[in-house]
């Protein structure tokens, strides 16, 4: 899994207290070292269906994919936690 900064990636998993779902698109804006023994982590900037920022959150680089070519987009409201 090639993944690039500042290209859009899938989540893999739901981050509910960010009120994020595994599917939801993010991009992602960092990679950074992860402790001992662990995978990296992906810091990502999600925003809405406007292009307003939503969040900032970071999850191990495994949580993450790349968007392809053979996937659509589609929309849902937003979980808020809380």
């Amino acid at each position: 899994m090639a993944l690039k900064l500042y290209e859009q990636v899938a989540l893999q998993r739901d981050v509910p207290e960010d009120g994020l779902r595994a599917g939801d698109v993010a991009t992602l804006t960092d990679i950074v070292p992860g402790p001992p023994g662990q995978p990296e982590g992906a810091v990502l900037e999600v925003f809405n269906a406007l292009g307003h920022t939503v969040c900032v959150t970071s999850v191990s680089v495994e949580d993450v994919e790349p968007l392809r070519e053979d996937e659509v987009l589609s929309v849902r409201r937003l979980a808020r936690a809380g």
